[in-house]
């Protein structure tokens, strides 16, 4: 094994025995003989700890573009149209809020009276969070203790697939949740119609990325929490610039100045009135793929019991 790396089990069912999938440079990708769960083994110490997160917040998440991608009125649309639909009301916590953008967006949308709460690891994403007004605690999620009412909802927006042990943090969740409370969990779509296009040349498949999801797997990851039962399961988002740039690539990892670059981009066309019809087709697109479940994203909706 690499000399400061740490060799794991299955995420989602503990097994201990893989097969091998495939190596991308650095990152080695098994298949769980248990449950078919895929997973990067070994990885990085401080990805297992979050001092990898710290020390990319100057580089990346602060960076003016992958900035003004966060914090464009577009960005989180999805999302935010999803937590709309049912978030019951009440307060809210985002783990791994990074920046703050989704909460953000979500102030604006609920009002300044809005009992929001962010929580990351990633000191200098916090401050600039903070700055924008959103409370915040700086601590991680597993070891902090909240004070106050329960939280009414829990979001998870790409977040899952950094972590060495999602089914810790599920349960986490589900103790801070009132009765009846909501999880939102997104993470990226193994069976996606880019990964299938693509494979390993994905930018998407890279050493931040340790769990690679299927709707089977994220199925099998929320069935280890009893107190949770899935309200909505869905697919969403696609981005055919990233699988057109990816399929003239070399295969390397995608520099994280480059993949900030292109999400400042995408968010110009989205916001450039000129290429609503663009759009259209896009969605259209989008809501084929997100029905065969083959869109860019996995998307499910947890219920308390």
């Amino acid at each position: 094994m690499i000399a400061g790396s740490l060799s794991r089990s299955c995420p989602v069912c503990g097994e201990a025995g893989s097969t091998a999938l495939f190596t991308k440079a650095t990152l080695r990708l098994v298949r769980c003989r248990g449950c078919g769960m895929i997973y990067a083994d070994p990885i990085g110490e401080e990805l297992a700890n979050g001092e990898y997160y710290d020390r990319l917040a100057n580089p990346f998440y602060l960076s003016p573009a992958k900035l003004a991608g966060d914090y464009s009125p577009v960005r989180f649309e999805r999302e935010r149209k999803l937590f709309r639909r049912f978030h019951p009301g009440g307060r809210v916590l985002d783990v791994g809020c990074s920046t703050g953008g989704f909460l953000h967006q979500l102030q604006r949308q609920l009002g300044t009276g809005a009992k929001v709460l962010g929580i990351d690891v990633s000191g200098p994403a916090l401050d600039h969070a903070e700055g924008n007004g959103i409370p915040v605690l700086r601590q991680p999620f597993l070891t902090a203790e909240f004070t106050g009412e329960a939280f009414s909802s829990v979001t998870f927006w790409a977040v899952m697939e950094h972590l060495a042990n999602p089914r810790e943090f599920l349960s986490k969740a589900a103790s801070i949740l009132k009765p009846r409370g909501l999880c939102f969990i997104l993470v990226p779509n193994f069976q996606s119609l880019a990964v299938r296009l693509l494979g390993s040349k994905y930018r998407y498949i890279f050493p931040q990325h340790i769990n690679y999801f299927t709707p089977a797997t994220l199925r099998g990851l929320v069935a280890t929490e009893p107190r949770f039962r899935i309200v909505h399961l869905g697919s969403t988002h696609f981005n055919p610039l990233v699988i057109w740039q990816d399929w003239k690539g070399r295969g390397d990892f995608v520099a994280d100045q480059d993949r900030a670059e292109l999400l400042r981009r995408t968010t110009a066309y989205k916001q450039n009135p000129m290429l609503k019809p663009v759009r259209l087709g896009l969605q259209a697109t989008e809501w084929v793929l997100g029905g065969l479940r083959l869109a860019d994203n996995l998307v499910v909706v947890l219920e308390k019991m």
